[in-house]
């Protein structure tokens, strides 16, 4: 009999999702309760579905019918409904069946499926979803299989069968197709899931960016206030759609504000209304979200402050606000965002506080931060720099970064993204799409609380416990530009969003400056690039003196990047000049523009006028073909993203932002954006029932390529301080370096000698018979040996030593040479503290080294000492893989020793970690040398030392209940290796979002 216990709800069920038209829905369990709803639901449904159901005219449910479909034990019988608005709109169900197909339990693992949608809903990817979902509960309770009965007609059923990626068996009896699915997920299943999520959750942000109407509820009647001041600047921005004014206050007599339709409530607008932007006291807001989603809006902007930002009253506010929104289908940016901006010429929408949006460009832009958003805009407006979209996202309790990434992966209008991140809800899901993105364009995050160990007032999110540099390395292997500060992110984001991609490290230097240009070199040094010797034209040079020697340097195969530092120079009657800005800038253009395409910054003291100037660029210069670097043929580079999709502007929209004048404003440059790096092949589209075929999106699955962009208009950009021009050249030297890596997929190898079922059973018996603990258990040291064995992890055995003559029969039993090492958790992997005893060769050694081990360091029993054969000579290293609980299995690799502890010396990766990573994670630490054969030394065998990072991974990978894995020491010598300690520790399987059926976070 199944315990009471299975059969209780399972709330964990419950999931909002995101559907293919960008709406939402939620997938829940049915409950007892859904009688009535089931019928309504069922006479909303065609004759014709119903046929498809029941394969015979079925039109109406028998009280025998709603009985069975009501009343489920949430273990052989399931029932899922999908919901909107509180009413079903779909269900699926399946029943555990044995081999005749007859009604059954556990062990059984087959069961038959059946799905009904609702007319009026088809088409919108319930079905996929709900797959996903009954699928995912059906392998929780043990089922393997899912057979299907459809009729042959029934195109659309089988259709989403066909498209899931499962495994699956058809064929044709008794008039109907018998599909049996492998529930077991497979990396086409997996892609198939990711790419339905990001063209749902793509197509959820357009909505929010594009809509054709926008009501601003709140607008009062009087100048003054948030939802007036939004109004204003939606008219001023000139919004392409209608417009509404909505108040409850306002008079009836009143028809209009600032010449557009005044209303009470949306009932009384007659037409479809796209975007509601709320600006109402947060006690007001749940009736506007009501009267919203009554009318069909589509998303809100919730403005309003009063939310978990205040306290916990307000951060249930903040869920109840979410929970409401999505039960229409509505999603929600906010609360307390500052607003949104599209600069699209089909939109222009600037449904924000900001009275001067920015011009157009190639930048989109997101920020946690209504006063970040305001720094950030300004900056980049100041330094001339346009902007696709500009979203600002408050308490981001729903509509998130996420979301944004998955909409500038594809969208045309944006080359580069920049984000301003207070915390990350899903760092395992926001690295997989930042890698994803990162391959076809640059993503760069400047990250705020990155040491308080708390996400900021407001957001509900995970609080990660490994510390910033590991979330940074993280990033890293996304190939995330990571941004110190905002400055810092703005200096990128104008640098990849107007200049091609360099080539390598190698940067040419050029001015009128020789100490401009020496402090120039030091930061190239600093920053771990490989500067040329600066050429000094001295102070007398002129505009066409910089415009030949910009020239050269561009045209020189060695040169990768150019840094030019401007001075006022030298006139010709002796006196100092800061000349006329525009002719410089004219002469920097022509030689950019005539020469093969390469990065240029300029760096600038004190020249009127030229910043303004250059900011202004005014032709459109011919294309030019790729270059080749110091090793041959170099991958063609990319303009920042690289990659103008179809549809974009032109070129002469693509650049129509006018010059700022200012000291610190990008500067302008006619330059056609070249060809994409060499290698991100396009992937052969997977079938989906969803439309679009769906593309692999894995940690490592590669990216589509990007397009040959148009030739555009562009900027170069320039900087007050050399620190800050070359800080911005490397990021985008190592950005560009990852990216041609990344076009080189590394893969999880395959193991002859792992035997992961066998792991399994291991994991499955010592967790049984241990007390329930959510922290888990550490294992003994033969269960941690017997573990890891499985996965042709040899651990070294230790004998224990509780007195002298125990450590001399040890050494005997191991052979001597021998080690004698104390255990003692404050002691263990110490041996700066005096408690390893090595290379003991006789019983006279071993006993005067415990001797002298417990007299300096205390009793035998709380020593704990053990003894093990000595290794070979090596390096001593360690590698750990622990579960974090807001981004996944992380793999670690460092020296071992207090000193490589103490630095931080620590590299890290997402697991599974592929066989290239593998290698770059040995290789990313700064003590990295030892292992290669510094001052003499010999190397050791990485080789080994690679395989064993990739076990660890697999195993980790492979078994969820294992939260932490320790290797310490594993001594690495010319020739193999050798692991001298290691602890595990086992806990109930955390929840692995990004891996299950999509659904959005609850907070």
């Amino acid at each position: 009999m199944t315990p009471p216990s299975q059969h209780a709800y399972p709330a964990h069920w419950e999931a909002d999702v995101v559907l293919r038209d960008g709406g939402t829905a939620r997938v829940r369990p049915i409950t007892t309760d859904d009688a009535e709803r089931l019928v309504s639901f069922y006479e909303q449904v065609s004759d014709e579905s119903k046929y498809y159901r029941f394969f015979a005219p079925y039109p109406r449910l028998s009280d025998k019918d709603v009985y069975r479909f009501t009343h489920h034990d949430y273990v052989d019988r399931v029932g899922l409904a999908v919901t909107v608005g509180g009413e079903f709109v779909a269900t699926v169900r399946y029943d555990r069946i044995d081999a005749r197909g007859m009604p059954a339990s556990a062990p059984a693992d087959e069961a038959e499926v059946a799905f009904l949608v609702q007319d009026a809903h088809q088409g919108r990817g319930i079905a996929s979803a709900l797959l996903e979902h009954i699928a995912a509960v059906a392998r929780e309770r043990g089922i393997r299989r899912f057979a299907a009965e459809v009729l042959p007609a029934n195109n659309k059923m089988i259709k989403v069968f066909r498209d899931a990626g499962f495994t699956q068996k058809r064929n044709f009896e008794d008039g109907s197709v018998r599909l049996v699915l492998d529930l077991e997920p497979t990396a086409e299943s997996l892609a198939v899931q990711r790419g339905r999520e990001q063209r749902a959750e793509a197509r959820s942000v357009q909505r929010l960016l594009g809509p054709s109407s926008v009501a601003v509820v709140g607008a009062g009647r009087t100048a003054g206030g948030v939802g007036r001041a939004v109004l204003r600047n939606l008219l001023d921005g000139g919004f392409t759609g209608r417009v509404y004014a909505v108040n409850l206050a306002l008079p009836p007599d009143l028809a209009e504000i600032d010449g557009v339709p005044a209303v009470r409530s949306l009932a009384e607008i007659r037409e479809p209304v796209d975007l509601a932007i709320v600006a109402v006291p947060a006690e007001r807001v749940p009736d506007v979200v009501a009267d919203c989603g009554e009318h069909g809006v589509q998303g809100l902007v919730v403005l309003s402050a009063g939310y978990a930002e205040s306290g916990p009253a307000g951060r249930e506010r903040q869920r109840e606000l979410v929970r409401q929104a999505r039960s229409y289908g509505m999603r929600v940016i906010g609360p307390n965002a500052f607003g949104v901006i599209n600069t699209a010429p089909a939109v222009r929408l600037n449904a924000s506080l900001a009275p001067e949006p920015p011009d157009r460009g190639r930048i989109g832009l997101f920020t946690q931060s209504g006063a970040i958003g305001i720094a950030l805009l300004a900056g980049l407006v100041r330094r001339g720099a346009g902007l696709s979209t500009f979203i600002s996202a408050g308490n981001r309790a729903d509509v998130s970064g996420n979301d944004f990434l998955q909409y500038w992966h594809d969208d045309p209008d944006t080359d580069v993204v920049l984000l301003y991140l207070e915390s990350i809800g899903n760092p395992r899901k926001f690295t997989r799409l930042a890698r994803r993105t990162g391959a076809i364009k640059p993503v760069v995050v400047a990250k705020g609380a990155r040491h308080s160990g708390s996400a900021p007032p407001g957001h509900a999110v995970p609080v990660t416990r490994i510390p910033d540099a590991t979330v940074s390395a993280l990033l890293s292997q996304a190939g995330v530009i990571r941004a110190d500060t905002v400055t810092e992110l703005v200096d990128a984001g104008l640098l990849l969003s107007t200049q091609p991609l360099p080539a390598g490290p190698h940067v040419a230097i050029l001015g009128n400056s020789e100490s401009l240009g020496l402090l120039t070199y030091d930061a190239c040094l600093t920053e771990g690039l490989r500067p040329l010797p600066p050429l000094d034209l001295t102070t007398s040079a002129r505009p066409e003196d910089f415009r030949t020697a910009l020239a050269t340097a561009l045209a020189d195969p060695g040169c990768d990047a150019v840094v030019v530092t401007a001075i006022p120079w030298v006139g010709e009657n002796g006196t100092t000049e800061s000349g006329d800005g525009e002719v410089l800038a004219t002469a920097l253009r022509d030689a950019a523009s005539t020469s093969p395409a390469k990065p240029v910054v300029v760096v600038h003291v004190e020249i009127g006028g030229l910043a303004k100037a250059l900011s202004a660029a005014t032709t459109t210069a011919p294309g030019r073909g790729p270059v080749s670097g110091p090793g041959g043929p170099a991958p063609a580079p990319v303009r920042g993203s690289g990659a103008h999709g179809p549809g974009s502007g032109s070129s002469a929209d693509a650049s129509s932002a006018p010059g700022i004048s200012s000291g610190d404003s990008g500067v302008g440059d006619a330059r056609p954006a070249p060809a994409p790096v060499r290698g991100s092949a396009e992937v052969p589209p997977a079938s989906s029932a969803d439309g679009a075929g769906a593309r692999a999106t894995g940690p490592n699955a590669p990216a589509p390529a990007a397009t040959t962009p148009t030739p555009t208009l562009g900027r170069i950009p320039a900087y007050p301080a050399a620190e800050r021009a070359v800080r911005a050249i490397g990021q985008a030297v190592s950005y560009a370096q990852w990216r041609r890596q990344a076009a080189e997929l590394g893969k999880v190898p395959e193991y002859d000698d792992i035997d992961e079922s066998g792991a399994a059973g291991v994991i499955e018996r010592l967790l049984g018979a241990a007390s329930p603990d959510p922290r888990g258990v550490g294992l003994g040291d033969d269960d941690t040996r017997e573990l890891l064995g499985r996965y042709g992890i040899a651990v070294r055995p230790t004998l224990p030593a509780p007195g002298a003559d125990r450590a001399v029969e040890a050494a005997a039993r191991l052979g001597y040479p021998v080690a004698l090492k104390t255990t003692a958790p404050h002691l263990r992997h110490r041996a700066d503290l005096g408690g390893v005893r090595l290379d003991l060769a006789d019983e006279a050694q071993v006993r005067t080294a415990y001797r002298e081990l417990t007299d300096l360091l205390g009793a035998p029993a709380d020593l704990l000492p053990v003894v093990q054969a000595m290794a070979p000579r090596g390096v001593d290293t360690v590698v750990r893989a622990v579960i974090d609980p807001a981004a996944g299995a992380v793999l670690s690799f460092g020296l071992a020793g207090v000193a490589s502890e103490l630095l931080g010396d620590l590299a890290h990766r997402l697991v599974p970690v592929t066989d290239r990573e593998a290698a770059e994670l040995l290789r990313s630490i700064r003590t990295a040398p030892l292992l290669f054969g510094w001052r003499g030394s010999a190397p050791v065998d990485t080789t080994a030392l690679e395989e064993l990072l990739l076990r660890v991974s697999r195993l980790v990978d492979d078994h969820p209940e294992i939260v932490s894995v320790a290797l310490e020491p594993v001594v690495v010598a010319a020739r193999g290796l050798s692991v001298l300690g290691a602890s595990v520790r086992l806990a109930p399987p955390p929840s692995r979002d990004d891996l299950g059926p999509r659904r959005l976070p609850s907070y």
